[in-house]
């Protein structure tokens, strides 16, 4: 058996009824120890067609706490498959100790090449992309966050027959493949909400190309600036957070999304379902990275940091 027919679904956890809204956590996030969430989702038909091919060499992006670069690398590891990260900043070629997501990926066996933020947007017409595909003829590329159609299909089998009754799915916003993959396997009386991370005006048009459904919207007031940015008041939020619920929440994407529920639902702004399901989408790697820029900063850190086994 395939390991990623070894999980088929994940946990339903209800957090409560708040305002007459009743919200319930599905846990994505423990599926595996670090392929977890959508990015088990995305790579599961991704690496069972990489597994058919003659010996590829995978390669992907992503930041210097990127969940899918970590996620990717794992695989690769464990299915004997050779991976490349581009990394986003040519400043952490001298500094991959200082980012445990980047030091993980390299001990998984990961090759990393950090390149400017120019040359990153470019992608794959990026001139070190272009250099290691002549090197290499088996390369194989994956985009940024694993989204792709294979990666979709992946995400469809995050809701299964007991999430039926559910009146909305609210879950978070990268480069829109979860979003899509929801979409596609809700139900006609459902909708789904999705919290962006950082606001990226292509981003409709990329869920269109993978979804036909028009039965979700965005919302982009809770970014908080960006991607992997943040301030006092979602950390206190967090911390708050796991002291209630014992449910550790990443900051740079589920946390944003929970705080925007919850203030949504606390200033009389929330114009959807009250049955509420919220996809916990894993990405807790990226909780003890970012606290190390929080001491940095001399902010307070997320508290359950140490409990986290990543």
């Amino acid at each position: 058996m395939n390991f990623f027919d070894t999980v088929k679904s994940s946990t339903n956890q209800l957090l409560g009824v708040i305002d007459g809204h009743r919200i319930t956590l599905k846990r994505e996030d423990l599926i595996h120890p670090m392929i977890s969430g959508n990015k088990f989702r995305k790579l599961k038909y991704n690496f069972e067609k990489f597994l058919k091919q003659n010996r590829p060499t995978v390669l992907t992006f992503g930041g210097a706490f990127s969940n899918h670069l970590a996620a990717t690398a794992q695989a690769g590891n464990l299915f004997g498959i050779q991976t490349i990260g581009i990394v986003r900043g040519e400043e952490w070629e001298q500094k991959i100790e200082s980012s445990t997501t980047l030091d993980f990926c390299q001990k998984q066996g990961m090759q990393l090449y950090c390149i400017s933020r120019e040359d990153y947007r470019k992608k794959e017409q990026s001139n070190q992309v272009k250099k290691l595909q002549l090197k290499n003829e088996n390369l194989v590329l994956l985009p940024e966050g694993g989204t792709n159609a294979l990666a979709v299909k992946g995400c469809t089998e995050i809701l299964t027959a007991e999430d039926k009754h559910f009146d909305t799915i609210c879950c978070c916003v990268g480069t829109g493949g979860t979003l899509a993959g929801i979409a596609e396997s809700t139900q006609e009386h459902q909708s789904v909400l999705g919290f962006n991370a950082l606001n990226n005006p292509e981003l409709k048009e990329s869920i269109k190309s993978f979804s036909k459904r028009d039965n979700w919207s965005l919302i982009s007031k809770y970014t908080f600036g960006g991607y992997a940015k943040f301030n006092i008041e979602l950390i206190l939020f967090m911390n708050h957070f796991y002291q209630q619920y014992q449910i550790p929440l990443d900051p740079i994407y589920t946390g944003k999304m929970l705080f925007g529920i919850f203030d949504l639902i606390k200033t009389k702004k929330w114009s959807w379902g009250e049955n509420i399901l919220v996809i916990h989408s894993g990405g807790l790697q990226g909780v003890k990275p970012m606290n190390l820029q929080l001491k940095k900063r001399k902010m307070p850190v997320l508290s359950y940091a140490e409990e986290l086994h990543y």
